[in-house]
C-alpha cells in the first residue's frame, strides 16, 4: 500500500499546535478516547481536542511498520461484528461505514493443551457440538455453561450502562437488572474457576473452557466470572479482523472529529489535569502549554488519571482508596515475526492458537511468575496477515505472525531509566533469550516455519510503559478480578467537568474500550442524544 494511503491519524503537536477554543479535551487516543470524541463531535456538536503522547494515534489500535511488513499492536480479533449486530452498527456510525471487516475461519480459536487440541467454532450450537464431541458425556454441562455465559454477559451490559446514567436512572436500571436476573452480582464476585466448578470437576474441560483467559489477563482462579463470560460471549458468533489492519479503525473515526472542528494531536504529552475551585478546567502539557476546556475526558486509565495526572489534593478518597485494592493488570511480551513467504506457502490460516503446557492454568502462571525460566504458562499465536485480505496487496510475498505471553514488570524494571533502542547489551540479551524461547513454542506447533523467520522484534513491558504511559507495563488497565466489580468506577467522576473513558469504565478489549467511549459520551450528552448513533444504519 502506498504511504499516502496509510497516512497516519493526527498531526504532531510541534508541527501543528491546537488553536482556538475547544469544548472538550480528551487525554489519550485509544478506542475509548476516539469514540467519546467522535460522539461528542457528531451528536453533541462539540469541538474536541484529542491529545496523544505517542507519535501514532490509536492507542492499542495503532499499527507499526518495518521494511516489507506491518503489524497491529493490540487488535488480533473482534467479536460481535455480524451485519445486524449493535457493535457493527456502532463502528459503521462512527466511521460512516469506512471500516471494513473480514471474518476469521469458523474455528476462530484453537486451544492446545499439551499434545491435544480443541476447536472453538463460531455459532452457539456448533460451539456446543464441537466441544461435546471432544468431551463425550459432557454435552449437558457444556450447554449449561454457554447459557450461563450468555446470561451473565447480557447482565454485564446492563450493569455498566447503569453507571453511565444519572444517579436516579442508574439506580433504577441496576435494581431492574437485579430483579430480573439476580445472579449477576453473585457471579461477578466469584472467580471463574469457582463458578465453573459448580458445573464440572473435569480438569481438562475446565482448561479448555477457560482457554481464552489471556484475552483478559488473569487465570481462572483469579478472574471474575463476569469478565470471563463477557469475553466468551463476545466470540460465540465468530470473529472478525479490520481489512487493512487495525490502523483503519482510527483512520475511519478521525474524520468525524475533524469535521466538527476538532483536532487530534500526537506527541502531545499531558503532564497534568488542572483543577481550579474543585472543577476540572483543562490540562497542562509537558512543554508547559496550558489548554483550557469545560470538559476533560481521560482515556489514560484510572490509575494514571488519579495517581499521576490529578493533583493529589483533588483525587477523591472515595475512589482512590478502593482502587488500591485492585492492582494493574499483567505485563506481556509480544514477538512480531515477518516471513518472506506467503501464508499459503507457509500453510497458515487465520485461526488463533492458545498454547498451554498442560491443563493447570493457575499453577503454571504462579510457577512462571516465581521463576521466569519456567515454561511459559501460555503462548498466544496470531496470524494477522492470514486474517487481512488486504495484506498481500500491501506486502506481496510476505506473511506475519504474532506471539504473546505473560511477563512481570519486575523482570525489565531495572532498564526503565534507559532510552528506547539504547537499553544496553544485557537488555538485548534478555530479549534474544525470550525471543528464542517463544520461537521454540511456535515451531512445536508449526514446524514448517523453522529457519524461515526474516524479521523478529520483541516488545517487553517497557514498551507499554514507554509508548502507552502505563506505569508497570500493564496491557488491560486494572485487573479483571472480582474486586474490580465492587469499585465505584463510572464515567462521571466526583470532580465536576472530569470524565473517564476506555476499558477501565467497561471491560478490556476493542469492544470494551469502544463501549467505555459510549458510556462516557452518554454520561455527558444523556442517552437521548445518542439515539441516532445506536440506531442501525439504513
Amino acid at each position: 500500500m502506498a504511504e499516502k494511503e496509510r497516512a497516519h491519524v493526527g498531526t504532531s503537536w510541534k508541527q501543528k499546535p491546537a488553536t482556538g477554543h475547544y469544548d472538550a479535551i480528551v487525554v489519550g487516543s485509544g478506542i475509548g478516547g476516539l469514540t467519546a470524541a467522535a460522539l461528542l463531535s457528531r451528536y453533541g456538536h462539540k469541538r474536541v481536542l484529542v491529545l496523544e503522547r505517542h507519535y501514532r494515534a490509536g492507542g492499542y489500535t495503532h499499527s507499526f511498520s518495518r521494511k516489507g511488513y506491518d503489524w497491529d499492536v493490540g487488535v488480533h480479533y473482534i467479536g460481535q461484528l455480524g451485519q445486524r449486530s449493535t457493535l457493527r452498527a456502532m463502528f459503521d456510525r462512527l466511521s460512516d461505514g469506512a471500516i471494513q471487516w473480514a471474518k476469521l475461519p469458523e474455528v476462530y480459536d484453537r486451544i492446545v493443551v499439551g499434545d491435544r487440541s480443541y476447536d472453538l467454532v463460531s455459532g452457539k450450537d456448533r460451539f456446543v457440538q464441537s466441544l461435546s464431541a471432544a468431551f463425550p458425556g459432557k454435552a449437558d454441562v457444556i450447554a449449561r455453561y454457554v447459557d450461563l455465559v450468555r446470561q451473565t454477559a447480557k447482565e454485564s451490559s446492563t450493569f455498566f450502562l447503569s453507571r453511565a446514567l444519572p444517579a436516579p436512572l442508574g439506580f433504577l436500571a441496576s435494581r431492574l437488572s437485579l430483579m430480573g436476573q439476580g445472579h449477576f452480582r453473585d457471579v461477578a464476585a466469584r472467580t471463574t474457576l469457582d463458578v465453573l466448578k459448580d458445573l464440572t470437576d473435569d480438569t481438562e474441560l475446565l482448561a479448555v473452557l477457560t482457554g481464552q483467559y489471556g484475552d483478559y489477563g488473569l487465570p481462572p482462579a483469579q478472574s471474575s466470572f463476569a469478565m470471563h463470560a463477557t469475553l466468551v460471549s463476545h466470540y460465540l458468533g465468530g470473529a472478525w479482523y479490520p481489512v487493512g489492519g487495525a490502523e483503519r479503525i482510527a483512520q475511519g473515526i478521525a474524520p468525524g472529529i475533524e469535521a466538527a472542528g476538532g483536532h487530534i494531536a500526537t506527541s502531545a504529552e499531558v503532564k497534568s489535569i488542572d483543577v481550579e475551585g474543585g472543577r476540572a478546567v483543562g490540562v497542562t502539557l509537558d512543554d508547559g502549554t496550558v489548554l483550557r476546556a469545560p470538559l476533560v475526558i481521560s482515556d489514560a486509565g484510572v490509575t494514571n488519571t488519579f495517581g499521576r495526572l490529578l493533583p493529589k489534593s483533588s483525587a477523591p478518597a472515595a475512589w482512590t482508596q478502593p482502587l488500591s485494592s485492585v492492582p494493574p493488570s499483567s505485563s506481556w511480551y509480544a514477538l512480531y515475526l515477518g516471513f518472506q513467504h506467503t501464508d499459503a506457502e507457509l500453510g497458515l490460516d487465520g485461526t488463533n492458537l492458545w498454547i498451554y503446557p498442560d491443563a493447570h492454568h493457575d499453577e503454571n502462571v504462579a510457577r512462571f511468575q516465581g521463576d521466569p525460566t519456567a515454561p511459559f504458562p501460555m503462548v498466544y499465536a496470531s496470524f494477522p496477515s492470514a486474517k487481512d485480505p488486504d495484506f498481500p496487496r500491501r506486502h506481496p510475498g510476505r506473511a506475519t505472525v504474532d506471539l504473546i505471553t505473560m511477563a512481570r514488570w519486575e523482570w525489565t524494571e531495572k532498564w526503565q531509566a534507559t532510552s528506547w533502542q539504547k537499553r544496553g547489551a544485557d537488555y538485548d540479551a534478555h530479549k534474544v533469550e525470550v525471543t528464542e524461547r517463544l520461537l521454540e513454542v511456535l515451531y512445536q506447533q508449526r514446524p514448517q516455519l523453522r529457519g524461515k523467520v526474516d524479521h523478529a522484534e520483541l516488545s517487553t513491558p517497557l514498551s507499554a510503559a514507554h509508548f502507552g504511559g502505563f506505569g508497570r507495563g500493564e496491557l488491560y488497565g486494572i485487573d479483571h478480578s472480582p474486586a474490580r466489580y465492587t469499585l465505584p468506577l463510572r464515567p462521571k467522576t466526583p470532580i465536576p467537568g472530569l470524565f473517564l473513558t476506555g476499558v477501565d469504565v467497561a471491560v478490556c478489549g476493542v469492544g470494551g474500550g469502544l463501549m467505555g467511549g459510549v458510556l462516557s459520551a452518554s454520561a455527558i450528552l444523556g442517552p437521548l442524544a445518542l439515539r441516532p448513533f445506536l440506531a442501525r444504519p439504513g
